[in-house]
């Protein structure tokens, strides 16, 4: 394809963040072509670019895929990614995420790919000794999902080493919010995602669980970095762009700023004027009390500037999206 700047391959496109970054690599310049088996992804989230079903660890379809749109570059977010999920099945985590990361990695090496960006997460730092995480922080997951990043970022070094192909590993925080534009959403199911399950409970849906209240945070309640998922489709734009002059990065991707629990709820209860309905459960296993970004060598690397990732934003797009999708259901 001569397209513009070119073919980028997207991974997960149909999904919450591939989605986002598709349209920020349109906007970009980039042709975004979308690579996902629909398991979780939506269809209809595929609106910059062509489409191709498959799954990634078919690698004969994938490396076709490559080929047949002439892309030189790949954004990989194609994985499972709940915590809870991946400790109740561990072998389905390893067999999509790592057997779906050497299948991917095959391919390009097969299709002559020169530029790899990789979906990792905080995950992979397991519970940190300090806050905020910086990237020489050790990498030490609590979780078989947190492990499976880990075996990708190593995978992906070890390959693109020995095939030279520049790659960048982006271990980002808890993505958030939804489109400012409006043309983009939130969708999980299960929805395990406390701000939309925040705004559900104001909206008159299930209580929100609130699991633990007696860390060692000031409110008691989980601390964690929201950035807005649109902040981060653009990190990962500026990523593709920065390994056209440097090899290899590992970054974090978050806002620096912590929430807790309670604050979200709060922040919440402020845009919609209702209260959320709660109720509190016993802590989940291998959540740590608090994850912070040091985001200040993305900042440094790339300009990264996160320009949507206050609460008030968050909160905003991502009720508005919701709003939207259950407008759109009773009037269905």
């Amino acid at each position: 394809m001569s397209d513009r700047r070119g073919a980028v391959i997207v991974t997960g496109g149909a999904g919450f963040i591939g989605s986002h970054a598709c349209k920020a690599l349109d906007a970009a310049g980039w042709t975004p072509v979308t690579l996902d088996n629909l398991s979780t992804g939506h269809r209809d989230a595929v609106r910059w670019g062509p489409f191709e079903k498959v799954d990634m660890r078919d690698t004969e379809h994938v490396a076709d895929a490559i080929s047949r749109f002439e892309a030189s570059a790949v954004l990989h977010f194609a994985a499972s990614a709940y915590v809870g999920e991946s400790v109740e099945r561990p072998d389905a985590y390893y067999d999509n995420n790592v057997g779906g990361m050497l299948s991917l990695l095959k391919a390009c090496v097969a299709a002559g790919v020169t530029r790899f960006v990789f979906s990792s997460s905080c995950a992979t730092y397991g519970v940190p000794a300090t806050v905020p995480i910086d990237e020489a922080t050790p990498q030490s997951p609590i979780n078989p999902y947190g492990r499976t990043k880990v075996m990708g970022e190593q995978m992906l070094a070890d390959v693109a080493r020995q095939h030279g192909i520049s790659y960048a590993l982006l271990r980002y925080f808890n993505a958030a919010g939804a489109d400012p534009d409006g043309e983009l959403a939130e969708r999980h199911d299960p929805e395990t995602h406390l701000l939309p399950l925040a705004v559900r409970a104001a909206l008159g849906g299930p209580a929100l669980r609130v699991f633990g209240s007696d860390y060692e945070t000031p409110d008691g309640t989980c601390i964690r970095d929201y950035i807005h998922v649109t902040d981060l489709a653009h990190g990962h734009v500026a990523a593709l762009d920065a390994l056209a002059d440097r090899p290899t990065l590992a970054l974090n991707l978050g806002s620096g700023t912590g929430y807790s629990v309670l604050q979200i709820i709060e922040a919440v209860e402020r845009h919609t004027g209702r209260a959320v309905r709660r109720e509190l459960a016993p802590r989940r296993p291998g959540d740590p009390a608090m994850l912070v970004a040091d985001p200040a060598r993305a900042r440094a690397v790339l300009g990264f500037e996160c320009r949507h990732s206050d609460i008030t934003t968050i909160v905003r797009t991502a009720a508005r999206a919701l709003e939207s999708q259950e407008a759109n259901a009773s009037i269905a």
